[in-house]
């Protein structure tokens, strides 16, 4: 993996991790987005962990009791993994 790889793996982290942490996040919400973070520390990140991942928090987009707010934050962090998906293949 390089080094660019490595850092945006790193800022997708960051940015669950604020969701992890952000209590106005129902709890069910916040532990499948720390599964999906975990599956990204993995000590070989490859397709198949991205494509975990984003599964997991693509199922959780359509959650009703999700706020707004999460809702974009979850679909970027989406969008940050098909990137690193692409980049990984």
């Amino acid at each position: 993996m390089t080094e660019e790889t490595r850092k945006d793996v790193k800022e997708t982290v960051a940015l669950m991790q604020e969701l992890i942490n952000d209590r106005s996040v129902p709890r069910n919400i916040r532990t499948i987005v720390e599964d999906a973070a975990q599956k990204l520390q993995a000590k070989t990140l490859d397709a198949a962990n991205l494509g975990n991942a984003i599964y997991l928090l693509d199922d959780i987009s359509n959650d009703i009791n999700m706020p707004s707010h999460t809702r974009t934050d979850i679909w970027q962090i989406i969008s940050k993994l098909e990137a690193l998906k692409e980049k990984v293949k």
